[in-house]
């Protein structure tokens, strides 16, 4: 299927429109919406939070009668089915648009493909697939959780040169600079939820919250605690923002615990620690569609392990921690290098005095 300039421009646009949304469309994906008519733009939208109109919507404002026998650039497939709002497939057939043209359909097995159907029943020409890749990139958690059931697992980590997150006593503060500390916020408020262990609570006592006031929404801060051992005087209780401590079932919570404001997930054991895989999936079940670990080596190593990392986020600064300093990864030790972990480039820039690297997991078959 052939697109011209102006349709690749159009879909760029309507990217760029959809990332204004990034920090506040949860649950909901991050959609944008051009409307043209003979080549010119005549109406802009994006879809800026859940149970408020959609990108859609927005853009046929704008437009008003202009977008009769226009075209409609956006970002997701339409959707057909009424929910929080009005379905936006039947505002566009009201509207009088003529082509509709959409990067991806819709991932929801339930819904996919139904709001282009009704469009193609009333007349109106559709063409899906521009731009993507691009389309992929906005929403990963989403996807995640549709075709998965459970969220994007992206793990954010400061390192050094020689690849090390704290010093063997674990001290760790700081081995990033203050503009990667800065960048991190930002990555924590496209996060639905922020994981961390029970381990890095007890020895650094950290907040996990989102410190940017362009950002009025708090991820919930999820604590990986088997043995239900976290402090019930820790910060991260103090904080706005809901917290989740996720325990084993067949263990007890101590009082003090049972007394703070935390939802308490009970979970099953997986070789003596809480099952993470079953973790993500209530977490899917609870629409949380990013999420973000912030924590040592022991469950970043877990989560790799068992295959259930999507993405890495690693500041490495021009440091050496030397000899004896912990590495991020507890993992088993490899004979062979056919047993290496394989990862693949998404992205590397400087951050202030250090480097940002996005990386991907290449994971087994089986």
């Amino acid at each position: 299927m052939s697109y011209s300039e102006f349709d690749h421009q159009c879909m760029a646009e309507a990217m760029l429109l959809a990332r204004r949304g990034l920090w506040t469309t949860h649950p909901n994906p991050r959609v944008g919406c051009v409307i043209t008519q003979n080549r010119q733009v005549v109406g802009r939208g994006w879809h800026v939070k859940a149970g408020e109109a959609h990108a859609e919507v927005h853009a046929l404002m704008e437009a008003g009668d202009k977008s009769v026998g226009g075209t409609a650039y956006v970002t997701l497939e339409p959707c057909g089915h009424t929910g929080r709002t009005k379905a936006c497939v039947d505002a566009l057939i009201t509207a009088g648009v003529q082509r509709v043209v959409c990067a991806m359909e819709d991932p929801n097995p339930e819904v996919s493909g139904a709001g282009i159907e009704r469009l193609q029943k009333a007349g109106i020409k559709v063409q899906s697939g521009l731009m993507s890749h691009e389309a992929e990139e906005l929403n990963p958690g989403f996807l995640s959780r549709m075709r998965r059931g459970r969220p994007f697992v992206r793990i954010k980590l400061a390192q050094s040169i020689d690849g090390h997150i704290a010093l063997s006593s674990g001290e760790s503060q700081w081995i990033s600079g203050p503009e990667s500390r800065s960048d991190v916020q930002k990555w924590r408020a496209r996060s639905d939820a922020i994981l961390t262990g029970v381990g890095t609570v007890i020895a650094d006592n950290p907040s996990l919250n989102v410190r940017m006031e362009a950002c009025s929404r708090q991820p919930l801060r999820v604590i990986a605690d088997s043995r239900w051992s976290t402090p019930a005087d820790a910060r991260i209780f103090g904080l706005s923002g809901k917290v989740m401590i996720a325990g084993l079932a067949d263990a007890s919570r101590p009082d003090a615990l049972a007394e703070g404001s935390a939802e308490y997930l009970s979970l099953p054991a997986r070789a003596g620690r809480v099952d993470l895989e079953v973790l993500l999936l209530e977490l899917g079940k609870r629409e949380i569609n990013e999420v973000q670990v912030e924590a040592g080596a022991t469950l970043c190593g877990a989560l790799l392990q068992q295959g259930l990392v999507d993405e890495l986020l690693i500041y490495q600064s021009p440091v050496l921690l030397g000899g004896g300093a912990v590495s991020p990864f507890a993992a088993p030790r490899l004979d062979k290098m056919v047993d290496r972990v394989h990862l693949e480039w998404i992205d590397s820039r400087r951050v202030g005095k250090d480097l940002r690297l996005r990386l991907k997991p290449v994971y087994k078959e089986g």
